[in-house]
């Protein structure tokens, strides 16, 4: 007969007896659990159990500084921009000893120890405009004594924003971030500006030129506050907003030179038609033509650089009258060649050299007329 057997609780159980085992492994098991959560609880920076914003309102100081203007897309009417997102806010219940601890703050820093480690309170700040997921390159958290959260986020931006082109290419914009705290209306989370870091952009401009992108010169970022609402129906659960807008001014010259002034070119060259004889008809309508299809094909090139508007820019004003002066000069060759056949040859020359000087001065009269009520307008 064999001897009964004692489970290492102190158990006695036979040779046939599972049910201790059974009971004992289980036990085991538990125990070994509750070693490791025990252990695992020391670690955490932060006790959970926090979902909730620390005051009604907490009131989070935003501010958003613009690293780099990456590209400006005049199609499609966005712009990309590295980005540094600041915010603070205080939360008490993060309040903890500076001298128990050994430390004067607590630093949360990439992505695993603020998604895992970090368990505290915090806002989660969008971009409402933004295209597509962001692009994180840095992300840190840091928590005072007193309780003092202060968040920073660095990453790239595409973000869409309406843009006014009526002036262009002598135009600047005000581009627009939307930043609203995700899921929580105004009486959980306030936005504020931090007034702090509201010039931040503008000192590092000019610290570093290289900021600007090709094409544009980024004068200042201005930030305002206020509220909006998801659609008609949650006029109650309004939403605290902060935009950011950054002014930017298009460097015009390098398309006044590469666009506009081969225009007045080829526009000037047309008039050399008040010199062709004038019974030589075919001669003035070829240069005419060849005038008239050279500003189509400018339009087009124009059209493939810009986004699709239901108004006119100064470019297409000043195209649209360039085209009707070069076109006017087909029905004023034929009215010359017409007063020849009659046999009114003086007639026909003195409206030639009428044509040299009032074409010439007429389309300069209706660009300057055009800039002055662009520039007032």
């Amino acid at each position: 007969m064999k001897p009964a057997r004692h489970s290492i609780f102190g158990e006695r159980c036979d040779s046939r007896g599972m049910a201790c085992g059974i009971r004992s492994g289980l036990i085991i098991a538990v125990v070994a659990v509750l070693g490791i959560f025990g252990s695992l609880r020391p670690a955490l920076a932060i006790d959970a159990g926090m979902p909730n914003p620390p005051a009604s309102p907490t009131v989070v100081k935003c501010a958003i500084i613009i690293l780099d203007v990456v590209d400006i897309d005049d199609v499609n009417e966005s712009f990309v921009a590295e980005i540094a997102l600041l915010a603070e806010w205080d939360d008490p219940r993060l309040a903890f000893d500076a001298a128990e601890e050994g430390v004067d703050r607590k630093i949360f820093q990439g992505n695993f120890q603020f998604s895992e480690v970090f368990t505290g309170w915090w806002p989660q700040l969008i971009l409402v405009n933004e295209v597509g997921p962001p692009d994180p390159n840095a992300v840190k958290i840091e928590v005072y004594p007193d309780g003092h959260v202060r968040y920073m986020d660095q990453h790239n931006a595409v973000l869409e924003t309406p843009m006014d082109l009526r002036d262009y290419p002598f135009d600047s914009q005000k581009l627009q971030a939307e930043l609203v705290p995700f899921g929580d209306n105004t009486d959980d989370v306030v936005l504020d500006v931090h007034e702090i870091y509201a010039n931040a952009t503008d000192d590092f401009v000019r610290r570093n030129s290289s900021v600007n992108v090709a094409g544009w010169m980024l004068q200042s970022v201005t930030f305002e506050t206020g509220e909006t609402f998801l659609n008609e129906a949650t006029k109650d659960r309004r939403i605290s907003r902060l935009i950011a807008t950054i002014h930017l001014q298009r460097r015009s010259w390098q398309l006044v030179w590469q666009m506009l002034f081969p225009l007045l070119v080829i526009v000037s060259m047309i008039w050399s038609i008040f010199w062709v004889d004038i019974d030589s008809l075919a001669d003035r309508l070829n240069v005419a033509f060849v005038g008239v299809l050279t500003i189509v094909a400018y339009q087009f090139v124009v059209i493939d650089n810009m986004p699709r508007m239901s108004y006119l820019t100064l470019t297409d004003v000043i195209l649209l009258i360039s085209f009707v002066t070069m076109s006017l000069t087909i029905p004023q060759s034929l009215v010359i060649y017409g007063l020849v056949r009659k046999g009114e040859e003086q007639r026909a020359q003195r409206i030639d050299h009428i044509s040299r000087w009032a074409f010439p001065l007429g389309y300069m009269a209706m660009l300057a007329i055009l800039v002055a009520w662009y520039a007032i307008n």
